[in-house]
């Protein structure tokens, strides 16, 4: 091969790279939230008498990034890049679980807001565990979540859990509409805990997983 020959061979693969990273370069990226769709109807329930205060959620390390994570195989997860929340993930579920919550109880948020004077205000915790995601197949979410009036001056909470699963085939567009669909059944069961727990501070959990009512005193809320 001579001079001139090397020469242009040289300058096609510069050229093929450089048409590769703008190709690379141009990929988009797709942004995807948790809050459902604005149009969502009001439950029609009867308010509660109550103002919630939906606190930060706590997500695990593994998950609490800007990019989609999602499981490949029995022990394998992959980072996508090109698909990523719109804001941080406990962010993300907590504006979810709190736009459910109002909708299903009739009750305001006011997290961030301050607490009115002689208003009843529950208090309401999310530890997720686990948010899993198979494209193409299903989602998943174990979560713990607790409840307390502000008021109680015993310092009592109702401590429940509980996981669910949501079919999500075809892309990841319709995976983040499986990741709703888990939140809204969570939101339910919250609901339903707060109803019972308003009427009855002995109330057990609705769903009956890690079923557990917590004593504290004011030295060890604190």
């Amino acid at each position: 091969m001579n001079a001139t020959d090397r020469m242009k061979k040289s300058r096609l693969a510069a050229l093929a790279a450089a048409l590769c990273l703008g190709a690379c370069a141009s990929a988009p990226i797709r942004y995807h939230t948790l809050l459902p769709a604005p149009e969502r109807a009001p439950s029609g329930a009867p308010a509660p008498g109550f103002l919630i205060d939906v606190l930060a959620v706590g997500v695990p390390a593994r998950i609490d990034q800007a990019q989609l994570v999602v499981r490949e195989g029995p022990a394998g997860v992959a980072v996508l890049d090109g698909e990523r929340w719109a804001g941080p993930l406990s962010d993300e579920l907590r504006g979810a679980l709190s736009a459910e919550l109002t909708r299903l109880l009739g009750a305001r948020d006011i997290a961030g807001l301050g607490a009115p004077a002689r208003k009843s205000i529950l208090r309401i915790q999310l530890e997720v565990r686990r948010l899993d995601a198979w494209p193409g197949r299903k989602v998943a979410l174990d979560a713990d979540w607790s409840l307390r009036f502000a008021e109680d001056a015993a310092h009592v909470r109702l401590l429940c859990g509980g996981r669910f699963e949501e079919a999500a085939p075809g892309g990841y567009g319709e995976m983040i509409l499986g990741e709703q669909r888990l939140i809204a059944a969570l939101a339910e069961r919250i609901a339903e805990d707060a109803r019972r727990w308003q009427r009855s501070r002995a109330a057990a959990c609705s769903g009956g997983e890690r079923e557990v009512v917590e004593w504290k005193t004011q030295a060890r809320e604190e």
